[in-house]
């Protein structure tokens, strides 16, 4: 794919990370606890994609998406190791959420989640305007 296209397609993604992250926080304003934990993760999801796009990968699964993430950006010192627990937790909350229907996920807990994934949204985009 040509530089430009690759460029184009990172900014498209990072535009759904940050649509992802005002939707969390809108649901969560609104008491849909879990909805503001599922858009929380896709925001931090949607944002390694945003990086990734520059190397021309994708994956169709979540954990290819967060391996060549960690391996390529965390592991290298791109972006902070604390970014890994981050992935992991955001991804687990959202898993739980999703699936199982007895999980309860505290209002603090996804209060957290969000903050973190504003953190990784902004070291993103400033990764990304460098």
């Amino acid at each position: 794919m040509l530089p430009d296209k690759l460029k184009e397609l990172s900014e498209l993604r990072l535009s759904v990370a940050r649509e992802c992250l005002e939707t969390a926080k809108s649901n969560f304003d609104n008491g849909f606890i879990k909805a503001a934990a599922n858009r929380a993760y896709y925001s931090i999801f949607h944002a390694m994609r945003a990086v990734l796009a520059l190397d021309e990968f994708d994956s169709k699964k979540h954990s290819g998406v967060i391996s060549e993430f960690r391996k390529e950006y965390i592991k290298t010192n791109k972006f902070d190791v604390k970014f890994s627990l981050v992935i992991t937790e955001l991804f687990k909350s959202r898993s739980d959420c999703d699936y199982d229907d007895f999980f309860e996920v505290s209002r603090v807990d996804v209060q957290r989640q969000i903050s973190s994934a504003e953190e990784f949204l902004k070291a993103t985009e400033d990764f990304l305007n460098k």
